[in-house]
């Protein structure tokens, strides 16, 4: 679909506002991957929405880890639009971005924190001060402890203090740059209380964290999944045909309760050594 026929407004600085699959959505139009996702393909990672649908009903309750500019989060909230979602994002601007975008599509059953979680209250991490006017991926950023001029300090949280009275949730998503291992860590009492699926990144960038993270999972009396989807999806919401991403893929893994009698049609993960050989994938 040519641009001028998108239903697409020029704010004049690095975002843009377009009518995107979920509804209206500011996003930076100098972002590598999901801005760019957006303007092309009016979507994010739609089989990663896709499979949280199925699992959820309109009255659940969602936490999402690592919200960034709310690209899924608009979609689960109006999944489930009689529930709740909480939205963590630990840097400021791309908050206020997450937060622009759950406003201007008038929706009032999500609660965003500009926080990041780990498994300590008030942990000392930081995060880039990025030039939003130059090209990057803006999502692709780890926390890091190490403090500079050029860093900003994030606000830290752990799932169990923030949620110590929930006593519900479906499902907790997370997608947090490599601190997969410490948000589930600050998580113990949440995820024992409430039971909820996991859908927690495994990124190749991460690899050497993943076997710890596996592992941790069963630990809590779960079973483990790979959902491995490529970026581009050619039944994307404006009709593109034109795959940006070539063969890359979001790697992921979908955990459930041992005591769920649920047939899932994913490959189980039954070695935590093991990592998916993503090199013969193909996109879709």
């Amino acid at each position: 679909m040519d641009i001028s026929k998108k239903e697409f407004i020029n704010l004049g600085g690095f975002n843009d506002l377009i009518k995107m699959r979920y509804g209206w959505m500011v996003y930076n139009k100098n972002d590598m991957y999901i801005g760019k996702s957006i303007k092309e393909y009016g979507e994010w990672s739609q089989g990663e929405i896709d499979l949280c649908k199925q699992i959820l009903t309109s009255s659940d309750v969602v936490i999402e880890v690592g919200s960034n500019i709310g690209s899924h989060t608009l979609a689960l909230a109006k999944t489930v639009n009689e529930g709740v979602v909480f939205a963590f994002e630990p840097q400021n601007v791309v908050f206020q971005n997450l937060c622009a975008n759950i406003s201007i599509n008038s929706i009032t059953n999500c609660f965003c924190f500009n926080s990041a979680l780990s498994d300590k209250k008030g942990e000392d991490f930081y995060y880039p001060n990025f030039d939003f006017t130059e090209e990057s991926n803006f999502a692709g950023i780890s926390l890091t402890k190490e403090k500079s001029s050029n860093v900003h300090q994030a606000k830290v949280d752990t799932l169990d203090n923030r949620f110590a009275n929930l006593q519900r949730l479906k499902l907790l998503k997370t997608d947090a740059e490599g601190m997969e291992v410490n948000v589930l860590k600050g998580g113990f009492d949440l995820i024992k209380r409430t039971k909820p699926f996991l859908y927690v990144e495994n990124d190749a960038n991460y690899i050497e964290k993943s076997k710890e993270l596996i592992e941790l999972i069963w630990s809590l009396d779960y079973r483990i999944f790979w959902h491995i989807i490529p970026l581009y999806n050619k039944n994307n919401f404006f009709k593109n045909e034109n795959n940006l991403f070539d063969k890359v893929h979001s790697v992921n893994i979908l955990a459930i309760r041992k005591d769920q009698n649920i047939r899932i049609d994913l490959p189980e993960v039954k070695d935590s050594s093991h990592y998916p050989d993503l090199s013969n994938l193909i996109a879709n």
